[in-house]
């Protein structure tokens, strides 16, 4: 294992920001896999799976189970100085890093280190970002190929060794196009896009599911000769046929009564959501179809409107081969 400086922002106030890699294999080896962690402040749980990650690679490198003649590169963290301050992006100009990709070295701060990162990740045959959603919540485990290329098809089936419960299509709207995810397949990389339970908050169990995942993609590519038990015989679907249950009438205090992966019938009570004034009930949120529940909202307090559920319709479901 190597730790390398894959990129060094200078900064007029504070220390120097530096985007560290671990690298495992032979340094002239061909580039096979790299994941990347955290690219904002509150995706705690990405980086934690990253920085383990590498500690349990390197326990196998050690062992001789890994294969040096393929190189990996895990990346932890993109973005300390958000996650230092607690900030969710870029705390100076409140700019997205996911959203500046393939980046600009004479741009501004945020395109400078998408750009120094995408130099570093460009050129593997797999490509794997941990990633949070826009919304904040608690998510079924699950992989996502955002379609964008010649090696999307591919990319969909492959996303079944993963054995994660879910492989996730998702169309490409207009922001994605400056996603790591997207431009990783634009240079002809197999991107995949994992999504962990939570962000903000660290669970050691989530966790190790979300890095076993990883560790059988690569086992099934030969990276790794680590072959681990169980994993999901994966259900794909579209992103578009994902069912949004709202908030409809009235924001007040969120009480869910189902947790992600959970089966639901049409017409049971997912949720209530009570008035902060006497606590009484304003709107009960219930299940428009048969299915499993893919998405909730966590925080105690709801807006109005706010999407409180997702669910992947029965109907929609199939399994990779």
């Amino acid at each position: 294992m190597r730790k390398i400086n894959l990129y060094t922002l200078d900064t007029p106030y504070r220390e120097p920001l530096t985007i560290w890699g671990y690298e495992f294999g032979r340094a002239d080896a061909p580039k096979c896999v790299a994941v990347v962690g955290s690219m904002r402040g509150n995706e705690v749980e990405q980086t934690y799976v990253c920085a383990d990650l590498v500690r349990r690679l390197g326990a196998l490198e050690e062992k001789g189970a890994m294969d040096p003649g393929r190189r990996v590169l895990v990346v932890p963290s993109v973005n300390a100085f958000s996650m230092n301050i607690s900030e969710r992006f870029w705390p100076v100009d409140n700019t997205d890093i996911n959203r500046m990709f393939p980046g600009y070295d004479l741009g501004e701060t945020t395109q400078r280190i998408a750009d120094g990162l995408f130099r570093a990740v460009q050129g593997y045959d797999y490509g794997i970002q941990l990633c949070s959603f826009y919304l904040p919540g608690d998510f079924q485990p699950h992989v996502r190929v955002t379609e964008a290329g010649q090696v999307t098809q591919e990319s969909l089936e492959l996303a079944g060794a993963f054995g994660f419960p879910y492989v996730v299509a998702k169309k490409p709207s207009s922001f994605d196009t400056t996603t790591l995810n997207y431009n990783w397949q634009v240079w002809g990389t197999h991107a995949f896009s994992v999504f962990v339970r939570d962000m903000g908050s660290l669970s050691t169990r989530n966790a190790d599911e979300v890095e076993d995942c990883i560790l059988r993609f690569l086992d099934d590519r030969g990276v790794v000769k680590f072959t681990l038990p169980g994993g999901f015989r994966s259900t794909h679907l579209d992103e578009a046929s994902l069912v949004d249950v709202r908030c409809e009438r009235a924001g007040g205090f969120f009480l869910r009564d189902v947790e992600p992966g959970e089966r639901v019938r049409a017409g049971q009570t997912l949720g209530q959501v009570l008035d902060t004034g006497d606590a009484h009930v304003k709107e009960m949120l219930t299940a428009p179809l048969d299915g499993r529940v893919f998405f909730c909202h966590v925080d105690p307090l709801i807006n109005q409107y706010t999407i409180a559920f997702k669910l992947a319709p029965e109907t929609t479901w199939s399994h990779s081969q």
